[in-house]
């Protein structure tokens, strides 16, 4: 934490002094003020005095017990908002957690507690906290200087069209503040980019472990299932944080289709592939009809994909487990008719239209429980409009299911096909490399390197980009993958340095970054890069990488 940042305030309850110093060692971080209370009394004043970022609060105690004062506390406007960690060592049945869930906390932890889970836990909502402080900060400064702008042009329509000098200069001025909205929006998207790099940093060890955990098998039935949703969660906000970008480049006119020449039936395959997981894990059945002539599209394959992907994530989400979904494919008058229906929960008739507008979503914010930014839908309209497509939505009702149907112009139709590609290529493909990983992160750089072990490889691991220039000649690895973002040497630095050691031009180097934006992909590819990867990276990529370069010989 930078130290000009005030520390987030932590309120810790409960009525046995012991336990209060127990918390307070195990939190004990300059970056928080903890404040004990003994009851809820205590508790309720220490709120309404100050503002916290999440509050850790005990089951059982004497006079108001935490789940009487946690329903006080989501009853009070000002509190209503403040996470709450139960702890316990009594009330561990089923009935006694969902109570807890019930009354407004956000997780329910066992006495004595795991002092890293809880540490790690109050991490995530402390950083939540600093994070809304900041969006507050930004806010108030970006309506006052619309509600400038607007004074501005309100004195200016005061002036008299004969006042051809005042007209000029408050012109000048507006122009000015056009100026800064400029460097506003500019700000906006650095901000948006450095925010996706610091995002995506956390989540690649998280995919790591989760592959490392299935790899190092045979393991319990519980480590499987652990592995498998760290692994969807990483999957899906990965896909929000793109779904943020993408929106980002369209509004500013960036995003460029990379069209040619593809069958529908093989992008739909790609959607449904990427989708399985979430629809499996819901209990969903779901029914795919596509015709027998195979329809070919000029469109970007990717892109494509990611309409479906997005139109199956909210018939998913928004219908209760054990529903219906249904895809069907047909061929219309020179177009591709794709329409998704599901048994979910509907939409008004007045909510129609509005569903396609950014941030739109069925639920109230505090009430709803299916996730997402509220953008899929937004950037699917704006993804099928770019390829020449429509997109709407219909539905009977709340309670009666809904149907997204596209229309998209095709090119030609042929006999079909197997619409299955490729199979993947086996996690251990390409064994035997030498594999160097440099990466400043401890956690994601040895993750990374105990999973290519585990892989079949010979991995060295250093932390930044001066030690992988020193360790390359003793190494001699075939394969590098570089972090951009590393003190001393940066990614690109190193890259160089290393092209330009004796045999640098045989081996392949590869960025591994959170940084994704074409201009990033860019600057990799002049700084004598290979391949550039995104964090949290997809293993299949890494995979059919590292056997390419095995192909390729040593």
């Amino acid at each position: 934490m930078s130290d000009n940042l005030p520390p987030v305030n932590i309120l810790i309850v409960d009525d046995e002094p012991r336990n209060l110093a127990v918390l307070e060692s195990v939190l004990d971080d300059p970056g928080y003020r903890l404040v004990r209370a003994t009851s809820g009394d205590e508790a309720l004043l220490a709120l309404m005095a100050d503002e916290f970022a999440v509050l850790i609060l005990d089951v059982q105690m004497p006079g108001m017990n935490g789940f009487e004062l946690a329903q006080m506390i989501k009853e009070r406007r000002k509190t209503a908002r403040v996470p709450i960690i139960f702890l316990t060592a009594f009330y561990t049945d089923d009935q006694h957690i969902m109570e807890g869930y019930g009354s407004g906390a956000v997780d329910y932890l066992n006495k004595p507690v795991n002092p890293p889970v809880l540490r790690s836990k109050v991490a995530v909502f402390a950083e939540l906290h600093r994070k809304s402080r900041e969006v507050e900060r930004a806010n108030r400064l970006l309506h006052a200087e619309v509600g400038e702008r607007r004074r501005a042009e309100a004195r200016l329509s005061e002036l008299n069209a004969s006042l051809d000098q005042r007209v000029t200069e408050r012109t000048l001025e507006l122009q000015a503040s056009e100026a800064r909205l400029m460097e506003a929006s500019r700000r906006k998207d650095e901000f948006l980019a450095t925010l996706a790099h610091e995002l995506r940093n956390p989540l690649s060890p998280l995919r790591n472990a989760a592959h490392f955990l299935k790899l190092r098998g045979p393991g319990t039935q519980d480590v499987q299932w652990a592995a498998d949703v760290m692994d969807r969660q990483v999957s899906v906000m990965g896909r929000l944080i793109e779904d943020l970008m993408d929106v980002s480049r369209i509004n500013q006119g960036r995003l460029e289709l990379r069209r040619t020449r593809v069958a529908l039936d093989q992008v739909i395959a790609e959607a449904l592939e990427t989708m399985e997981p979430q629809i499996d894990g819901s209990g969903h059945k779901l029914t795919v009809v596509q015709p027998p002539s195979r329809l070919v599209l000029d469109a970007d394959r990717g892109r494509l994909a990611q309409v479906f992907v997005n139109l199956l994530s909210n018939a998913a989400k928004y219908t209760d487990p054990g529903g219906q979904i249904e895809l069907r494919v047909v061929g219309e008058g020179g177009h591709a008719v794709v329409s998704v229906r599901d048994t979910g929960i509907g939409i008004p008739s007045h909510r129609l239209e509005n569903v396609f507008e950014m941030f739109s979503q069925e639920e109230p914010a505090l009430s709803r429980s299916r996730g997402g930014l509220g953008i899929g839908l937004s950037l699917t309209r704006q993804l099928v409009e770019l390829h020449g497509g429509t997109v709407v939505a219909h539905s009977e009702g709340p309670g009666k299911g809904s149907v997204f149907t596209v229309r998209l112009p095709v090119v030609a139709m042929a006999a079909g096909t197997d619409a299955a590609g490729a199979s993947p290529a086996p996690a251990h493909a390409g064994g035997g490399l030498r594999i160097l990983v440099a990466d400043d992160n401890a956690d994601a750089g040895e993750t990374l390197a105990m999973l290519l072990q585990v892989m079949g490889h010979d991995v060295r691991h250093v932390g930044d980009g001066e030690q992988a220039v020193a360790a390359t000649p003793g190494f001699d690895p075939q394969l590098v993958l570089l972090d951009i973002g590393m003190p001393g040497l940066n990614g690109y630095e190193a890259c160089r340095a290393l092209r330009t050691q004796e045999g640098g031009n045989g081996r392949t180097i590869v960025a591994v970054t959170g940084w994704g934006q074409p201009q990033d992909i860019a600057l990799a590819t002049e700084a004598g890069f290979d391949h550039h990867l995104v964090k949290p990276v997809e293993m299949e990529s890494l995979v059919q990488l590292i056997a390419a370069r095995a192909e390729s010989g040593t």
